[in-house]
């Protein structure tokens, strides 16, 4: 045999299709829709494979903390607000679902421009150049003030920010999550990079009270993680600091002593990215709990998580 002739196929070896392990089967299929079903139906509906599965499984998760009165924790960045989920991550809050909420520093901007105004996110490309953009008056002079105010009382940033709002009777802070927060008394808590975030170029800015509203924070948000067994993570559109800031928060949690093995974590954004994955689905899990990627738009996604786990928990009553 030369080095050119081919590999010869006789002595290949298989076996039946039957004996063999397969990833799909058909009873795993998505079902067709009819018109006139219910939101329940579409949710069985579903493929039992990849994201379809997953989907399922922490809709499962998350009824089964709710039920328990077990923590259930949304981090997020500010796109979720741009999107328009307000109504419903304040639904959430009010039917007693999720028991914490953690932010960036973007958050507060957006959340209580809407609160203020009813209107947000500034069109940078054309600010940018003229030397406007984060310029807006009321927002810095709020922002700051309430930061500072809340400093003097001992309150953590997103409590200083929330009082204030309800404080200043503002026109729509029934769609603000700070103002809603702070009478639900859930805690919200800040988590800022400093001059990651317009507010911080306006010369009503105090470091110092920046720094130590948003380190209060940190400790409530660790506290909110220590009681997690059980429960669930969400990680809704942050690429970078609320996964650094869920990790060190649970690195201290289990320094302390506190039982974090089984609970559910799940992040959900456009796309796969490093720090959530690693920080976030993965290695917080590793003792015995589970963590999900639902990749796909803030928009659609969360509202359709929203929907399903009410269903879920609606079928139980």
């Amino acid at each position: 045999m030369s080095k050119s002739d081919p590999i010869s196929l006789d002595g290949v070896k298989s076996y039946p299709l039957k004996d063999r392990s397969s990833k799909v089967d058909i009873h795993d299929f998505g079902k067709p829709w009819s018109a006139g079903g219910d939101f329940g139906l579409w949710i069985d509906s579903l493929p039992k494979i990849l994201a379809g599965n997953d989907f399922k499984r922490v809709v499962d998760n998350m009824a089964r903390a709710a039920r328990a009165k077990k923590m259930i924790i949304l981090a997020m960045g500010a796109h979720g607000i741009k999107v328009g989920l307000n109504p419903v991550i304040i639904d959430l809050m009010e039917r007693g679902i999720i028991g914490g909420i953690a932010m960036n520093g973007a958050g507060i901007v957006h959340d209580a421009e809407l609160a203020m105004v009813g209107c947000t996110s500034e069109d940078v490309a054309s600010q940018l150049g003229k030397g406007k953009f984060g310029m807006a008056e009321e927002t810095g002079r709020f922002l700051n003030k309430a930061t500072l105010d809340g400093a003097s009382r001992g309150f953590g940033l997103g409590k200083s920010i929330g009082a204030m709002l309800v404080e200043e009777k503002f026109p729509h802070n029934q769609i603000s999550l700070l103002a809603r927060a702070y009478e639900l008394d859930i805690p919200l808590t800040v988590h800022v990079a400093i001059g990651t975030d317009i507010i911080h170029i306006h010369p009503s800015a105090d470091g110092a009270s920046i720094g130590k509203t948003s380190h209060l924070d940190f400790r409530i948000f660790a506290g909110l993680v220590s009681r997690l067994e059980g429960g669930v993570f969400i990680n809704l559109g942050s690429a970078v600091i609320m996964p650094e800031v869920f990790l060190k928060a649970f690195s201290l949690a289990k320094n302390l002593g506190y039982n974090l093995n089984k609970f559910t974590t799940v992040n959900m954004d456009f796309i796969r990215q490093y720090r959530p994955t690693t920080n976030v689905v993965h290695r917080p899990t590793l003792d015995g709990g589970e963590g999900y990627s639902l990749v796909g738009h803030h928009e659609i996604m969360f509202p359709l998580l929203a929907a399903a786990l009410i269903e879920g928990l609606e079928e139980i009553k």
